[in-house]
């Protein structure tokens, strides 16, 4: 078999920091099993440099701070620099995996080069972001738009999501476009480690083991921060809510507090940013319940993360997290004191009952989303 040239286009690149597409870049190329299969990934730097992390080929691209158009720039360069490349080494067995539709609208410029190099052009459209709130009205035409423009020129759209495909089948059947399904992956942690460390977090943070709620994710409005934070409000609840996100007091922030009043709660706490895996690991393990209203996406990281650690999850009620979770987590909707029941009625749980939703939980990893089983589909497709 000859070698097979894969160059991954739309990630930050690795080594991962932080992002679901770059953490899926790093266990991709870590957990490599195919020797035949040669990984080539673009990287944001400050350099233009190459190197060799994980037996992958890393080929930086610099990019100056000119804004919101820096990711579009960053991935046509990249986009670019990897048709230039399969070229120059006159590589004949290859495929451009691009992630995310930001340069959608532009992919018809690339398609006949890459056709013409007998390459392919795989495609993963992330989950919908143009239905993001964070964004204003022009910005979201020109996702949507760009969505479009990738899915039409795809010689194959990979979703994370059955969810996701149902959507890119229906929206654009009129393209016949060629899909499949690709989960997200996870792991179960064998043991918790860096027990100082932990147990250091907690007493600066004030903050009991399972005497409390947790949220992790983006501070953004299509995360369902105020129906958390109103109804955790309303709760008969002595346990704390600790919130992990990277908070920005903007004007989302601004509109949070007016009309939550969260400040007035002593039970809320926003605790910054944790980049650490092994000690998030020890702070989902030890929370009472995780809350999850992410309501944009396909199969989201931090859910994946909860059910692999946490025992208690309590996810907003949508095709994206029914599909992962099925019957090892409960459910709530947007609707008033909805969510504030849940609450009120899982404090009453019994802690044999809770210790049954961990491992139903654990077992929706174990089956379905491992990232062996992820790797090993992802080496057949390429």
């Amino acid at each position: 078999m000859k070698e097979k040239h894969v160059f991954i286009v739309g990630s930050n690149g690795i080594p991962a920091k932080y992002g679901g597409f770059e953490t899926f870049v790093e266990n991709l190329t870590q957990r490599k099993i195919n020797p035949q299969i040669k990984y080539h990934v673009a990287c944001l730097a400050k350099d233009n440099k190459e190197v060799e992390y994980n037996g992958t080929r890393c080929f930086h691209v610099k990019v100056l701070n000119i804004g919101p158009a820096k990711a579009i720039y960053y991935d046509l360069v990249a986009l670019k620099r990897s048709i230039s490349y399969i070229q120059k080494k006159q590589l004949e067995n290859t495929t451009i995996y691009l992630l995310g539709s930001t340069i959608g609208v532009f992919t018809k410029l690339f398609k006949k080069k890459i056709k013409k190099l007998n390459s392919k052009l795989y495609v993963n459209p992330d989950g919908c972001e143009w239905k993001r709130d964070k964004w204003n009205r022009w910005v979201k035409k020109y996702l949507k738009l760009s969505e479009k423009c990738m899915v039409k020129q795809a010689d194959l759209v990979i979703c994370d999501s059955l969810h996701m495909e149902h959507y890119i089948k229906e929206e654009y059947k009129v393209y016949q476009p060629k899909t499949t399904f690709l989960a997200y992956g996870s792991e179960i942690p064998e043991k918790l480690e860096e027990q100082e460390k932990w147990e250091q977090w907690c007493k600066e943070k004030n903050i009991q083991p399972k005497e409390y709620y947790l949220i992790v994710g983006r501070f953004v409005p299509e995360n369902n921060y105020e129906t958390m934070l109103r109804e955790f409000r309303k709760a008969d609840t002595k346990k704390d809510l600790v919130i992990i996100t990277n908070i920005e007091k903007n004007n989302f922030y601004e509109k949070l507090k007016e009309k939550t009043n969260f400040l007035q709660d002593k039970r809320i706490k926003f605790v910054g940013t944790v980049y650490d895996t092994n000690l998030l690991n020890q702070i989902r393990k030890n929370a009472y319940a995780y809350l999850h209203g992410h309501e944009v996406g396909g199969t989201n990281p931090s859910l994946l993360e909860a059910l692999a650690t946490t025992d208690l999850n309590l996810l907003l009620e949508v095709g994206f997290n029914e599909e992962v979770a099925k019957d090892s987590a409960l459910y709530w909707k947007k609707e008033e004191n909805n969510l504030k029941n849940l609450i009120n009625k899982v404090e009453k749980m019994e802690p044999e009952i809770i210790e049954q939703y961990g491992k139903k939980a654990k077992q929706r990893i174990q089956e379905d989303y491992r990232w062996e089983k992820i790797v090993q589909q992802y080496e057949e497709i390429f």
